[in-house]
């Protein structure tokens, strides 16, 4: 058998581990050897513990590996009652910590030992006669209760109170935690001493509580969502009495943590950061701490839906999860502003340009971020209107843009490029973000677009064009939420650029193809939403929008040809038939389409051999929302699935109903609703006459062919009469002009809400642990393990 690796001073004691022979567990000097107190690393600890030999002592000495777990536990529960006065006692609590953090993931592998810590370990209670009582407590709830005493042990990782000696050091089980809070913030006015061994000592401590709760990783995805992790489920429950100051910590060390460097240019390349690492470690812990299916239980949210609940004092009773639970809780504005401000600061650090390059120090966590925020906007509505209450969400919008042009042609971003689209389509469904989207967008971040003047939404506009038109295959099934956030921001835009006018109808040009609109069934959808886009414009922000109307008024020869889409057999064949490429973007003279920002870098592919792990297919975009009319004083009300009869403008409720295409071929309906646009090639599924005109009669053309029956005229006029090919003149005609009383009685503003569901909240998952699996590679805890939630895959 092979030898393991253990360490004394000089690391060269090797003991056979592996034999048949089971060590007693009374054999202290044996055991003792395994937390020696040597200066050693956690990245020692896996140097010198091969993976091999891990699963040879699970294979053939299975009670020599159980009985080190069970002593490793114990010494930590030692140290968490003693208080860890003495420098040796805190080398063995870092070395056992280290030791199971390197195990753990080799437990969880093996279905037969995954319920090993979950098991009472018989006639082993914690010594000193306390047997019966303790007996019954499973190893795994005495690891995270002695994890969460040793996170506020003082002078090991918190500041001690008291000024004296050993002799009256504070008694762990005496203390209150709460006093203890590691970072002002949330609920905490007082900010201590930095202390980076502090924070070595706790970041060590989460790496294994990280540990303990990434047996999620081993299981397949389920859409059960009965499926809770039990060491989560155990940490965040009343068991643990740190819970609250605990939460509190994580959230604050997180939120004011400034990568900056204190303001000095390259600050960061003087002094070491200890900060960091704690709170990448803080971060993760968190959203795994926050890893909840709010669409199955009575979720701690207020329903958002008029501003009258949202404030009220009287919030339903929470989960049984109490980090979800405290995060719903909080509502003092100033609480509120500690918290997005530091989320927006540290997003927007990837964009800090300065004249500096490397001046400030770049963060990595961006992902936890996002995770982070979607956590508090779904599980906290009031957070949620703070944020859409000023123009500060805006600071959270640029960042997230700026993401998602970044990574759209990088296949190992895809994820990143999902939950960005996810919470833009959580903030869309308020009306005052597509209101604060008219603030004019003057910071100039450095990105891959056209260059333009304008406001947020055509920032917005153009980086969605841009992930449509040169993203690659893979983000194809978001085409419809990117659509649908568009959608319903597009009541409240004021005043569009002719850029982002340009880039909408070459848009509907793209979609509007016979070969696109033929080749798969749900690829009209993608027409309805942009028709709906330009209907509400027109009807509820004419003036103001005369560049989208010249635009439409230009390009009016696509709304013709939709609404004299041929629907024969012989037609369809041929467009089929004339599969060609998008159509090029449409160049346009002085709307300098061709420059993009200056310093920007064109957003790259992956490169070869990038590790990425796979996802969860995300439901339909009917299935992640649910739509709500707004009403004339503002409210919404939601829209019951059955109660979506076309509208008489023609509308797309109907359209896009629950379940079925409307072809009704229901067989198909889910199948093809997720195929790509070349399913035609495999020969499942052949367009009809029938099917065609089942949704041809209700493309709403109605009102932007009233408005071309009434201005085309008049246009060409102007031109005839002045001589004009200036285009200024024909703007300012329209600018001027109104068609009040001309055009169909307006249309009731439909907004496609986020809805939480079992789906999103599965994707969610599988997207957190891949992150934090890609992102733990020093030491590499989860590396080579057979993990069954998702697959590590090469680009």
């Amino acid at each position: 058998a092979d030898d393991w690796i253990l360490w004394n001073g000089s690391f060269t004691s090797i003991t056979t581990f592996v034999s048949p022979q089971p060590v007693e567990a009374t054999d202290n000097a044996f055991w003792d050897q395994f937390w020696a107190d040597t200066a050693t690393s956690v990245q020692d600890v896996f140097a010198l513990v091969p993976a091999a030999e891990i699963r040879a002592v699970r294979e053939e000495s299975p009670s020599n590996l159980a009985t080190l777990c069970y002593k490793a536990v114990e010494k930590l529960v030692q140290g968490a009652e003693s208080g860890c006065h003495t420098e040796k006692e805190r080398q063995i609590v870092l070395n056992c910590c280290r030791l199971l953090t390197r195990i753990l993931p080799y437990i969880f592998e093996d279905p037969d030992w995954r319920g090993f810590f979950w098991s009472t370990v018989p006639g082993a209670g914690r010594g000193g006669g306390d047997e019966d009582d303790e007996n019954a407590r499973p190893l795994a709830e005495s690891l995270l209760l002695a994890v969460t005493d040793l996170l506020f042990c003082p002078d090991f990782t918190v500041q001690s109170h008291r000024r004296s000696t050993v002799d009256t050091a504070e008694d762990i089980h005496s203390i209150d935690s709460c006093e203890y809070i590691w970072e002002a913030g949330v609920g905490f006015a007082h900010s201590p001493q930095p202390n980076y061994i502090h924070d070595l000592n706790r970041t060590e401590l989460l790496k294994l509580l990280l540990t303990c709760f990434s047996e999620a990783m081993y299981l397949p995805p389920s859409s059960d969502s009965s499926n809770t992790n039990p060491w989560v489920q155990f940490f965040c429950s009343t068991e643990n009495r740190h819970a609250l100051p605990l939460f509190t910590s994580l959230l604050n060390v997180v939120c004011a943590y400034d990568p900056v460097g204190y303001g000095i240019p390259y600050n960061h390349l003087l002094f070491s950061d200890y900060r960091e690492p704690l709170v990448e470690e803080a971060a993760q812990v968190l959203i795994v701490t926050l890893d909840y299916d709010s669409s199955t239980s009575s979720s701690p949210t207020v329903d958002g839906t008029t501003t009258g609940t949202a404030m009220d004092d009287v919030d339903p009773p929470g989960p049984d999860n109490l980090f979800v639970n405290y995060l719903s809780r909080i509502h003092r504005e100033e609480d509120f502003q500690f918290i997005l401000k530091g989320v927006a600061r540290l997003l927007s650090n990837p964009l800090v340009q300065t004249y500096l390059p490397n001046s400030a120090k770049k963060i990595q966590f961006h992902q936890e971020l996002l995770v982070l925020f979607w956590k508090l906007c779904d599980f906290n509505k009031k957070f949620l209107f703070f944020v859409l209450k000023s123009s500060d969400v805006l600071d959270i919008l640029v960042p997230i843009l700026y993401f998602l042009n970044d990574a759209r042609a990088d296949q190992s971003r895809v994820g990143l490029m999902h939950i960005g689209v996810f919470i833009l389509l959580l903030l869309s469904g308020e009306r005052n973000f597509g209101v604060r989207l008219n603030k004019p967008y003057s910071v100039r971040v450095p990105m891959d677009i056209p260059v333009f003047t304008g406001t947020h939404a055509d920032l917005l506009i153009i980086v969605f064009h841009k992930i449509i038109t040169s993203g690659h295959q893979r983000l194809q099934p978001l085409f419809d939420c990117l659509l649908t956030i568009i959608v319903n921001v597009s009541p409240y835009l004021k005043s569009l650029s002719m850029v982002a006018a340009n880039k909408l109808l070459h848009l509907l040009e793209a979609f509007s193809t016979t070969w696109f609109l033929f080749s798969a069934v749900q690829n009209h959808h993608l027409v309805f939403f942009l028709l709906e886009v330009f209907n509400n414009i027109i009807q509820y922000q004419f003036d103001g929008n005369s560049n989208l109307v010249y635009a439409v008024i230009r390009k009016r020869n696509v709304f013709h040809q939709l609404a004299n889409l041929p629907t024969d057999s012989q037609s369809i064949q041929k467009g089929l038939q004339r599969k060609k490429k998008t159509p090029e973007p449409i160049s346009r003279t002085n709307s300098q389409d061709g420059v993009s920002m200056e310093g920007s870098r064109p957003a790259a592919p992956a490169e070869p051999g990038t590790l990425k792990t796979s996802l969860v297919a995300t439901p339909g975009i009917d299935k992640l929302t649910e739509k709500s009319q707004v009403s004339e004083d503002g409210t919404m009300r939601s829209l019951e699935p059955e109660a979506s009869q076309p509208s008489p403008e023609g509308n797309p409720p109907a359209a896009l109903s629950d379940g079925e295409p409307w072809s009704g071929e229901a067989s198909h309906s889910r199948r093809d609703r997720r195929r790509l646009s070349s399913a035609s090639s495999s020969g499942q599924w052949t367009p009809t006459p029938d099917w065609v005109m089942s949704w041809k009669s209700k493309l709403p053309l109605q009102t932007i062919m009233r408005l071309l029956q009434v201005l085309v005229p008049q246009v060409e006029k102007i031109c005839i009469d002045k001589g004009l090919t200036d285009e200024s003149e024909i703007l300012k005609f329209l600018q001027h002009g109104t068609l009040v009383g001309l055009l169909p009685v307006p249309h009731p503003i439909l907004i496609r809400k986020y809805q939480a569901n079992s789906g999103t909240a599965m994707w969610f998952r599988t997207y957190m642990w891949g992150v934090i699996y890609l992102r733990n590679v020093d030491p590499p805890i989860w590396y080579d393990t057979d993990v069954k939630l998702f697959e590590i895959q090469r680009v």
